[in-house]
């Protein structure tokens, strides 16, 4: 008994995971019962299903780790169900289980594995094809890894809830809650990653500025419940006219900005801006469906700059973008007056 102890806490001692603390524990389960086959399973109670998730076996008998069976044929579930951990004679005791026949089992001793809060997660088995009985000290050391193992896997449990909240804490810290879109603090660092990228590829950096015309008019009119619609429509529409490798990010209030790759050093850069701010604008123009109100949207005002990120810096380029998209919305509220004023002397 004092080796089986010191082997405990050696095991206890360096396991990481469920898998490193239940391989030695199955071991030494073999060795104080005596039994072929020991074995740790997962219980599914809502697809009706127990799983086997580690196992040891040992002699003629071999339970195979990723078996699946249905909980309602299992030995595990007679025995729970009749709070009895330890039968010699399966065949007379639970005959009608045909996983047990399959299999060949004759001497069976099993206890639930539970979480700390009581949750069930699977069930400690051993078992062999031959009757035996049970030495004296192997249901107390039974129960003993049960609870040890259960312990592990609240622990792991415990760590997956903690991992996952720190994603969506970094999620919602670089997402803009309403569009989905990286946020603004998201966009500056993703514009300075691809200007250090572009200075290392001798590439330049597009940066394009998107205002939504006319949304405060939409928001007076409709609504803000209304507003907010138009602004998810728009992020939609806006970012599926953007390239693979390309960031789309909401800057705040109804303005958006898009980064992407720009042509090489020498190269004409005037073109690739002209594309990109005609596939932006135009993927804002048209009727829009929302669910409170039916909109015709006649386009945003979009500037786009190409930068040489050898000199600018992210604050500048975007200035530049802002400047850029200042200059169309100043030459769109031209066209629109005069427009009017055609109309109003005709």
């Amino acid at each position: 008994m004092q080796s089986l102890i010191e082997q405990l806490s050696d095991s206890v001692a360096s396991a990481r995971t469920l898998e490193d603390l239940t391989r030695p524990m199955l071991e030494m389960l073999g060795a104080v019962t005596g039994l072929e086959s020991t074995y740790l399973t997962t219980i599914d109670l809502d697809k009706g299903q127990q799983h086997i998730l580690f196992s040891r076996n040992a002699r003629q008998l071999s339970i195979p780790e990723g078996l699946t069976v249905p909980w309602a044929d299992t030995l595990c579930k007679r025995a729970m169900e009749e709070g009895r951990t330890y039968t010699g004679d399966v065949a007379s005791c639970w005959g009608d289980s045909g996983a047990a026949r399959e299999l060949g089992i004759q001497t069976y001793v099993s206890t639930p594995v539970k979480t700390e809060s009581g949750d069930l997660f699977g069930t400690l088995c051993a078992a062999s094809s031959e009757q035996q009985s049970l030495p004296p000290h192997a249901e107390p050391v039974l129960q003993l890894f049960a609870r040890l193992i259960g312990q592990q896997v609240e622990r792991e449990l415990l760590y997956r809830k903690l991992e996952k909240a720190h994603a969506e804490v970094v999620t919602l810290a670089s997402t803009d809650a309403l569009t989905g879109l990286p946020n603004r603090r998201t966009l500056i660092d993703g514009l300075r990653r691809m200007m250090a990228q572009g200075e290392r590829d001798g590439t330049s950096v597009l940066v394009g500025f998107i205002d939504m015309d006319g949304f405060k008019k939409i928001n007076d009119t409709h609504g803000h419940d209304v507003g907010d619609e138009f602004l998810v429509a728009m992020a939609a529409r806006l970012s599926a006219s953007m390239r693979a490798g390309d960031m789309l990010a909401r800057n705040g209030g109804d303005e958006f900005v898009a980064i992407g790759a720009g042509p090489a050093f020498g190269e004409s850069p005037d073109a690739a801006a002209r594309s990109l701010a005609d596939r932006l604008s135009e993927s804002t123009i048209g009727e829009l469906r929302l669910p409170g109100a039916v909109l015709d949207y006649r386009g945003a005002s979009v500037g786009v700059v190409a930068v040489d990120p050898r000199s600018t810096s992210a604050a500048d380029a975007l200035r530049l973008a802002d400047e850029a998209m200042y200059a169309v919305k100043r030459k769109r509220y031209a066209v629109a007056g005069a427009g009017s004023r055609e109309m109003a002397a005709a």
